[in-house]
């Protein structure tokens, strides 16, 4: 199984990026997805989720309004759409798979991970 999230880079605050993910070797209908990300010298922290279906989504509070996360299970894709950048989302940013349709905001849960893309916002 392989994640290999694309889409990063650097953005002046303000701007905005594009994330996919774009899995392998699973059945991706079957798995939930989330993003996490990890910035220096800080834990890896929740970002947002999608059911397997596309109907659920969450986000963490710091994000809500500024990200969506999506997803197209006939291209078998998720991406996190990122507006209103700040310096403080500045991060290596993971896509990860999941079974379990709780507990989504736990590394733990997630059975699958991608290697990660940077995530430079400049102020």
């Amino acid at each position: 199984v392989q994640l290999q999230a694309s889409g990063g880079g650097s953005v002046q605050a303000g701007g905005s990026l594009r994330l996919s993910c774009a899995p392998s070797g699973l059945s991706f209908n079957a798995y939930a997805m989330g993003w996490f990300r990890q910035a220096p010298g800080k834990e890896r922290e929740f970002v947002a989720y999608i059911s397997r279906g596309g109907t659920n989504t969450y986000y963490a509070d710091v994000v809500r309004g500024r990200f969506t996360i999506s997803r197209d299970n006939y291209d078998q894709a998720v991406y996190l759409e990122m507006n209103r950048l700040k310096p403080e989302d500045t991060a290596v940013y993971y896509c990860a798979a999941t079974s379990a349709s709780t507990r989504w905001h736990l590394e733990g849960t997630y059975k699958y991970w991608g290697q990660g893309t940077q995530v430079t916002v400049s102020s």
